[in-house]
């Protein structure tokens, strides 16, 4: 049994948000590598281009996904191309840091509406065909922030954690269609907006924080993903895959 065997996504439909770089990519890359045929969605519209280059049978869409009116024709889009979609990996997100006393309505509201209200109506608009052909994966990616306090992290880890329990919510209605539903929540990952945030001491006082010693790198949260949208992972719903080198445990 070769490796395309195994993971059994071969042939799949694929959308994958936040796709152009860091997690995202990575996810999209392997996907690609194990034979599903990926659309690559994200706000950069360099994405449509990005996508001719790596997807083959896949294609791009540059897409705003805090217009939540605009997410329903976005997997029409989908379902026109392909006549369905077998998997949706909830990857864009954004993260606005703030002092607890500090936070402004405004980057609460913008930063719930990009990490967990799209994510929620994009599954939505997805799982209605997920229905219909009765089979289906998702995965949002959550974050190590979902189950923990990080200090200046008040509107994304609450917006984080919502996403946890949607898809839950989401796993437990969706399961008697061959639907399983399950969020990733990694650590700092070595993404150029992980960078950003954490570098200099920071980074180091974090890393000292973590039993591997380090942050996850992109391939290791796109190997997460490509198990739980395989064949082998049809029992696993409603979970919360915590990535994070063992910092949540101690």
């Amino acid at each position: 049994m070769n490796i395309n065997e195994f993971f059994g996504i071969k042939g799949k439909i694929a959308v994958v948000t936040g796709a152009s770089a860091g997690i995202g990519l990575a996810i999209t890359e392997l996907m690609i590598q194990l034979g599903a045929t990926v659309v690559m969605v994200d706000k950069d519209p360099q994405v449509v281009a990005q996508a001719e280059k790596l997807t083959g049978d896949g294609f791009g869409i540059a897409a705003d996904l805090s217009d939540i009116a605009a997410i329903p024709a976005l997997i029409e889009q989908v379902i026109g191309r392909y006549g369905r979609i077998d998997i949706l990996v909830n990857n864009a997100g954004i993260g606005i840091l703030e002092a607890a006393s500090e936070v402004k309505k405004e980057s609460w509201d913008a930063t719930l509406l990009v990490n967990l209200t799209a994510p929620y109506f994009l599954s939505q608009a997805a799982g209605k065909y997920m229905i219909a052909q009765q089979y289906g994966r998702i995965v949002n990616i959550a974050s190590q922030a979902s189950v923990i306090a990080l200090e200046n992290h008040a509107a994304y880890c609450t917006s984080k954690a919502g996403l946890v329990i949607a898809s839950k919510v989401l796993a437990a209605e969706w399961g008697q269609f061959g639907i399983t539903v399950n969020t990733i929540s990694p650590t700092v990952v070595e993404t150029e907006l992980g960078k950003r945030y954490w570098q200099g001491e920071r980074a180091v006082a974090m890393t000292a924080k973590i039993p591997a010693g380090r942050f996850a790198m992109p391939d290791e949260i796109a190997g997460a993903v490509a198990y739980l949208v395989s064949e082998k992972a049809g029992m696993i719903t409603g979970e919360n895959l915590i990535v994070d080198g063992g910092y949540t445990i101690i």
